[in-house]
């Protein structure tokens, strides 16, 4: 996987691909990642990548310009449709990222990730270039850096050969799989009601990851959960299953109203919600 980023910020990557996962993976060649300063495709002797924004306004715009010939240069006239590549607009006005999109991502052989900085993005830069326009999140940032950082370790860590154990990418927060025989493809009214008024479902199809301890046994009078020290193999899934659903449930309702459940994951469920909270010790 080739990882393109087109910053003015160059320095910045310095630290995030110097650690952890993504470094491992780009030492083992799994990612090959290289940073570009946008500056470099401006052509004035001030290095300009922005300008006022027409119709007047607050803030600067960044020019399409620099963007297009990075792009031109780096991938081709074709950017936006060459083949396996996905070209990223990073901006707050983008769809939200989510494990799906950087499954989706996953699957290619190249990412560029254009750094929005500034009051915004030309627009035609949305429109003619970038193949995707995404947001992290429901808030407000200085610049696309950070985002262009967390994509590239969502992606490279569900990457063949990027981690250790290949199954921890597959045991974790919203990771499914689709329907199995059995299982309930709809919300019951209660958890409808509980999600945004029923309007707005899920697009993730997996729950939240289940809880996790290790030693001590005993921290300050807390202890581990006795299920998880039977030794019981059947008593500590059933134990995983209920406590994610029931973190879930408490954190993040919504991801419910989206994903297929067994009829047990159902029951267990709606018992939670009537007694308000059921204890999982």
């Amino acid at each position: 996987m080739r990882f393109d980023v087109i910053t003015i910020f160059p320095d910045f990557f310095a630290g995030p691909l110097e650690y952890g996962i993504v470094r491992r993976a780009r030492e083992a060649g799994v990612i090959e990642p290289h940073i570009h300063d946008l500056r470099d495709f401006s052509h004035d002797r001030h290095r300009t990548v922005d300008d006022r924004p027409f119709g007047g306004g607050e803030g600067m715009v960044m020019k399409p310009e620099p963007l297009f010939e990075a792009m031109e240069t780096l991938v081709g006239e074709n950017a936006a449709g060459a083949p396996r590549t996905a070209v990223v607009l990073l901006s707050a006005s983008g769809k939200l990222f989510r494990q799906e999109t950087a499954r989706r991502f996953a699957g290619l052989e190249r990412i560029v990730l254009l750094c929005g900085r500034y009051e915004g993005v030309d627009e035609r830069v949305a429109e003619h270039l970038a193949s995707d326009e995404i947001s992290i999140g429901d808030f407000v940032l200085s610049g696309g850096e950070l985002p262009a950082a967390m994509i590239i370790e969502a992606v490279t860590r569900l990457l063949p050969g990027a981690l250790g154990n290949e199954d921890s990418a597959v045991n974790e927060s919203f990771t499914g799989s689709g329907p199995d025989a059995g299982e309930e493809p709809s919300a019951p009214g209660w958890l409808a009601r509980l999600v945004a008024g029923g309007e707005t479902p899920a697009l993730s199809r997996g729950i939240l990851d289940c809880p996790h301890y290790t030693r001590p046994q005993t921290f300050r009078g807390w202890e581990v959960p006795a299920e998880l020290l039977s030794g019981n193999h059947e008593e500590i899934r059933r134990w995983r299953r209920n406590a994610a659903l029931a973190k879930t449930l408490r954190n993040r309702p919504d991801l419910l109203a989206g994903v297929h459940l067994s009829a047990e994951d159902w029951k267990w469920l709606q018992e939670a919600q009537a007694s308000a909270a059921k204890p999982l010790r």
